[in-house]
Order: C-alpha cells, then structure tokens, then sequence
C-alpha cells in the first residue's frame, strides 16, 4: 500500500529539513517500508511524499495521524491532499544510465 501525499510548502529546503527530515511521527514505527519524495519541476515548493506499508491498516493509521498533525498551528503546508493506492504493476522497461 503507498500513502501518496501532495501539497505546497512556503519553502522546500526548510520544510524538508524543520517538519520532514525531523520525523515528527517516527515514520518506521508507524511502519513505513521506503518512502519517496519528490517536488514539482514548475512550482518548487510543491511537494509530494509516497510512503509505503506492508498493509492497509498501518497506512490508515499514518493517514490519520498526518491529518492530526497537519492540524497543528505550525503545519504551514497549503491544503495537503492524500490517498492510499494499491500498487498493481511495476516494471523497468530500461536500466539507468551510469
């Protein structure tokens, strides 16, 4: 299961370092597997995290978590949007350059 999470940050740099990086929820006690982060390449400050779980129990949990905490006066993140998706296909189709 992938919680995939998007929303805009006033600045990408001190989000990832102050509220990302900071793991205010100990993201692998919540039991995250791998998680992703990306930002638009149009709007930096755009940000978008997958979180992966092993089951759709821990990544409710996470979801529920998350919106706590965005309520918080200090989440300064605009109108985060999240879901919970399946993964149903991955395939390489090339090798990365070296």
């Amino acid at each position: 299961m992938i919680l995939h999470i998007e929303h805009e940050v006033g600045d990408f740099d001190t989000w990832k370092q102050t509220a990302f990086d900071s793991d205010p929820l100990d993201r692998e006690r919540m039991g995250v597997r791998r998680y992703l982060v990306a930002r638009s390449m149009t709007n930096r400050n755009f940000v978008l995290v997958d979180l992966e779980f092993d089951s759709l129990e821990d990544a409710e949990a996470m979801h529920a978590a998350l919106r706590r905490l965005w309520q918080a006066p200090l989440a300064r993140i605009g109108e985060p949007k999240a879901q919970i998706v399946e993964i149903v296909e991955v395939k390489e189709l090339q090798q990365p350059q070296v």
